[in-house]
């Protein structure tokens, strides 16, 4: 019997525009998208999954947009909810989490040995080869989890899921930043982020997972690969093959799971992940790092080079002349991650202005406020190294160089020296509450000479106020540490002397 529709079950965690939280199934949620403020879920790669799930959704219940003149049309007459409601009723029976023939999301065929933990779909749970910090889930003895939650899982292992272990592949764009431009309703956040289809032979030849046939084991077992047909396809793409193992009195807790299709990469079907060039390796998705994602803001915004997201040149469009209904703010999200093993995973926010995104001279506004931040950073490190280098060596010890080995880098005495004091990770967290102040000044029309002027002063500050509390470190060391310290600090005045020139230049401008 067939159990649990996702069409109609509320398992979609959605903020209303009076701020009430409330779960809604597939229908509910688009239908009334242009009275939903957003969707919110604990988990930043749940609720950026859900997006893109719903974006399939509509993809296909649309079979477009496949030009800017339809996707205007869109924006401006609102979703076709007769249309929609007509495809949902189509494909219905293929909504339904557990069923005998089409279990959505899943496949029948996954056989039952190959067993694991329901927190197999999760990235915030312990699973049965990796764990995570302050989890206690004991994979040993499971609580069932409830339905809604695991549709929620289901759709997010879709779209994170990483490489490694027993064969299994990435899915698409899972290490990249997915770029969310929130508009003032969900419809609008939504259709920003309908990025029209190259041509309509694209979209008539896209598909996602509810309309095709359940493979057989054999298939998997021949380690089948393809390009994604299109947006739908990407943003569904089934990486992993797996089966709910329901519990005999409801709820759930194993998954019969085995590596699924391995995506070959076709960016044109990817529209939320910034672009960067790479050395001898061309363009990249920009991917999250131990840096916060705000170091890498330049690459949001569009410059020029066709690297930015899509969604943010199609919201440029949509919008034209009527800057005021732009999106106000861009959510970023992503994951890092390490052979099979997610290290860590971020959500940020970013406070926009329609001065910001439709301007390139901003745009390059912040790539040097950015640049600037960098290269004071690296003279920061290169005090730091001067300074670990005297220290350890004493004048005569020869230093245990930094190695690469297998692709990973073992840091020698030095960086050890140099990771141990956090001056560099003080500095950078000093400018990032700093940097959400910058883009705040945009919003407000705020003269750029005066953002470039706060900011150099801010870096100034950053840059002293880390090397001061390194300082305090070494007061009352052995006569090598004050003659180490004495050294590293003629490289920290001559960068702070310069932006004091920098900034003093930009006072006396008229």
């Amino acid at each position: 019997m067939s159990r649990y529709n996702l069409i109609d079950e509320p398992w979609i965690p959605v903020l209303d525009l009076k701020g009430n939280r409330k779960p809604l199934g597939i229908r509910d949620t688009l239908i009334n998208a242009d009275s939903l403020a957003c969707i919110e879920d604990p988990s930043p790669l749940v609720t950026a999954a859900l997006h893109r799930f719903l974006l399939a959704v509509l993809y296909r219940a649309l079979q477009g947009p496949c030009d800017i003149d339809e996707a205007k049309k869109l924006f401006r007459e609102g979703l076709p909810k007769k249309k929609i409601r007509a495809y949902l009723e189509k494909w219905k029976e293929r909504f339904y989490l557990f069923d005998k023939h089409y279990p959505f999301g899943q496949n029948r065929n996954v056989p039952e040995d190959e067993v694991e933990p329901w927190t197999k779909l999760t990235a915030e749970f312990n699973s049965t080869s990796s764990k995570v910090l302050f989890d206690h889930t004991d994979t040993t003895n499971l609580f069932s989890a409830p339905y809604d939650s695991i549709a929620r899982w289901i759709v997010s292992t879709m779209n994170f899921s990483v490489r490694g272990g027993r064969g299994y592949n990435p899915s698409p764009s899972s290490d990249g930043l997915i770029v969310l431009p929130i508009g003032s309703t969900l419809f609008e956040t939504l259709l920003f982020c309908l990025t029209p289809y190259s041509n309509r032979d694209v979209a008539n030849s896209d598909s996602a997972p509810w309309e095709r046939k359940s493979h057989p084991l054999s298939f998997f077992k021949g380690k089948p690969e393809r390009a994604s047909l299109g947006y739908a396809d990407r943003y569904t793409w089934q990486s992993r093959a797996i089966r709910l193992l329901m519990e005999p009195n409801g709820g759930v807790k194993k998954v019969a799971f085995i590596p699924g299709v391995r995506h070959i990469e076709n960016s044109d079907t990817e529209s939320m992940v910034p672009l960067k060039l790479v050395k001898d390796k061309g363009l990249r998705f920009v991917q999250l790092e131990e840096k916060g994602i705000w170091r890498d803001f330049d690459s949001l915004l569009p410059n020029g080079t066709g690297r930015a997201p899509k969604v943010i040149d199609n919201m440029l469009i949509l919008c034209g002349r009527n800057r005021a209904s732009l999106a106000k703010s861009i959510q970023v999200i992503g994951q890092s991650f390490s052979n099979a093993k997610i290290e860590f995973w971020r959500m940020e926010k970013f406070a926009l202005s329609g001065q910001m995104v439709a301007n390139a001279e901003f745009c390059n506004d912040i790539r040097m406020l950015l640049i600037i931040a960098e290269t004071t950073s690296e003279i920061l490190n290169n005090a730091c190294k001067e300074m670990g280098k005297n220290i350890i060596a004493h004048g005569e010890r020869i230093l245990e160089p930094d190695k690469w080995k297998a692709g990973k880098l073992f840091p020698g005495d030095v960086m050890k020296y140099v990771n141990s004091i956090g001056a560099v990770p003080q500095y950078w967290s000093t400018l990032e509450a700093k940097f959400h102040e910058v883009l705040r000044g945009y919003t407000l029309d705020k003269n750029p000479d005066d953002i470039h002027h706060d900011w150099l002063v801010a870096v100034r500050n950053a840059l002293s106020d880390a090397w001061k509390l390194h300082q305090r470190s070494i007061a009352g060391n052995d006569a090598w540490g004050i003659r180490a310290l004495v050294k590293a600090e003629s490289i920290i005045g001559k960068k702070i002397a310069e932006l004091n020139t920098n900034i003093q230049s930009l006072k006396e401008v008229p």
